[in-house]
């Protein structure tokens, strides 16, 4: 019988499902995501990355969020690369994005008059 196996500390590096959706490449909390005023608002932390470096794409409900700084002296790549899905229709046409001071803002304006997507899902108990 196998014995149930402990985490070290290599394998801690290895959590993959905060890494993919909840830490980002820049730590744990490098984003806030709020709706406020018919909007939704995300700011992510990005420093050390210039404005031309980042890259916001909108794709059906899906923003994409990525970044890749190469700093040739120290021989090194920084790469940021995250996804986000949202629960109401955005209206596409009036996302604004806006790089300051090492904070990206990303405004998605909510549709107004559309129902929140999916299905509702009983609770139990």
């Amino acid at each position: 019988m196998l014995e149930p196996m402990t985490p070290n500390t290599w394998r801690q590096g290895l959590d993959l499902p905060s890494r993919l959706f909840g830490e980002g490449a820049l730590g744990g909390d490098d984003y806030e995501l709020y709706e406020e005023d018919g909007e939704f608002v995300l700011s992510v932390d990005m420093p050390g990355f210039d404005r031309e470096e980042i890259s916001v794409a909108w794709d059906d409900g899906l923003l994409n969020v990525a970044a890749e700084h190469v700093d040739e002296n120290r021989n090194r790549k920084r790469t940021y690369h995250r996804r986000f899905r949202f629960p109401k229709e955005i209206d596409d046409e009036a996302i604004y994005a806006e790089y300051t001071n090492g904070v990206l803002e990303i405004r998605l304006p909510i549709m107004e008059d559309i129902e929140l997507r999916g299905e509702e899902i009983p609770i139990e108990g």
